[in-house]
């Protein structure tokens, strides 16, 4: 060590490989993603070759892990307690990072990778709260807990996290991030295509044919499998997570007098950007939805067939209002977990014609991977010092890198 206090030995230390990070072509990433149904981690390996939007990848393996069922119910109690006390915050926090890092370390060792080969993990966090800018004075607050310090201990892998924050900074919405990706491998010189993702919310990417990434916009189209899976937990007493492609749903009539009531939320109206979250519609409002709906005289599946319908015509309305303007749409691609609810997409297809609606493994992209994919990249992009949103899909003010870095163990 010099007099001064620098390394001019060079010797390997926690910041070695990042140090390095754009003089070397090849790069190992672990994605990290749980959305807002906190029903699993999703990890994908994946190894990065190039810089920018040249990059390629080779998805090297994808696990997805339920989340036990005592820390599952954890997660959705303090998304929607009205106060929650720091310490208990602080113990969900690092024990989601312990599960995070339970899972990456699974990853790996089913892909015959060593924890010393891997450049760093995409950490995009569990979310418990997120308040757009319209219900902020016009400043979103978003929080994603899942310790990264806990994740960088156990794995001795650097971490990106903490995503959302450098957007909100300046000026976004915190949300959707994925639009990048979605410009990054889905973009066509063809064809205008729509990437729908059926996650806990829905969301929309615009990729308007031959357009470049400032010509992409993004937003929340609202409620997707949150709702769907909450009606059906509640008619189950519990049970079920889910509905199972959507079979229950597929045996009840939805009513078109409570979708029309559920429609009139001045949220599908408002234009974006614009986000959502499980504040808005979550546990709360699946518990008042099924209400009106037994004070109606539904069954549980008419319920459900209702909030199938209402997160199809909202997606179709909020594409025929903001995004068929510029122009046909070819194709709608979807991914996240509500490609698997047959009856909402047999309800996505007819609401959306004369459009193709597929699953993303028509471009090559199996729509459970696509999540934990993107996290890896933006991790790659915020390693690279490259933003890593849009402002047409945030509204941020400008692009800007996003993330924390945690550095993992000594070289």
């Amino acid at each position: 060590m010099s007099p001064s206090g620098r390394n001019t030995r060079r010797d390997p230390d926690a910041w070695s490989k990042l140090r390095d990070y754009l003089d070397r072509e090849r790069h190992w990433i672990v994605g990290l993603m749980t959305g807002t149904s906190a029903d699993a981690v999703d990890a994908a390996l994946v190894r990065f070759e190039g810089a920018g939007f040249a990059t390629t990848y080779e998805l090297r393996a994808y696990r997805e892990t339920p989340l036990e069922d005592p820390l599952r119910a954890e997660i959705l109690a303090v998304a929607v307690a009205e106060s929650v006390s720091l310490e208990r915050l602080m113990r969900l926090d690092a024990a989601i990072g312990r599960r995070y890092a339970e899972s990456v370390l699974g990853l790996l060792e089913s892909a015959g990778v060593e924890a010393s080969d891997v450049d760093a993990i995409g950490c995009h966090g569990q979310t418990v709260r997120h308040v757009p800018r319209a219900s902020s004075d016009g400043q979103a607050l978003t929080l994603q807990i899942g310790s990264a310090a806990v994740l960088a201990e156990r794995t001795g892998i650097c971490v990106v996290s903490d995503f959302r924050s450098r957007d909100t900074a300046a000026g976004g919405e915190g949300a959707p991030l994925v639009p990048l990706v979605d410009w990054w491998l889905f973009r066509s010189s063809a064809e205008s295509r729509v990437m729908l993702n059926l996650g806990g919310m829905a969301n929309v990417t615009h990729l308007p044919r031959g357009g470049g990434p400032e010509s992409v916009i993004a937003f929340d189209t609202g409620p997707g499998n949150a709702v769907l899976d909450a009606l059906a937990a509640l008619a189950s007493g519990g049970t079920r997570r889910y509905d199972p492609s959507g079979a229950a749903a597929a045996r009840g009539a939805p009513s078109e007098g409570l979708l029309a009531e559920l429609l009139a939320d001045p949220f599908f109206a408002q234009p974006p950007p614009r986000s959502t979250g499980r504040e808005r519609f979550g546990e709360r409002y699946a518990v008042k939805l099924r209400d009106v709906g037994k004070a109606m005289g539904l069954t549980d599946e008419d319920v459900l067939a209702t909030a199938v319908e209402l997160t199809a015509a909202s997606v179709a309305t909020a594409i025929e209002r903001f995004l068929a303007p510029q122009g046909p749409i070819g194709a709608v691609f979807a991914s996240g977990g509500g490609v698997h609810n047959a009856t909402l997409m047999r309800s996505l297809e007819q609401r959306l014609v004369p459009a193709r609606v597929r699953s993303t493994s028509a471009l090559g992209v199996e729509p459970e991977s696509k999540e934990a994919l993107a996290f890896a990249f933006l991790a790659h992009q915020t390693l690279c010092g490259a933003p890593g949103n849009l402002p047409g899909a945030t509204g941020a003010r400008r692009p800007v890198v996003l993330g924390h870095i945690t550095p993992g163990a000594q070289a």
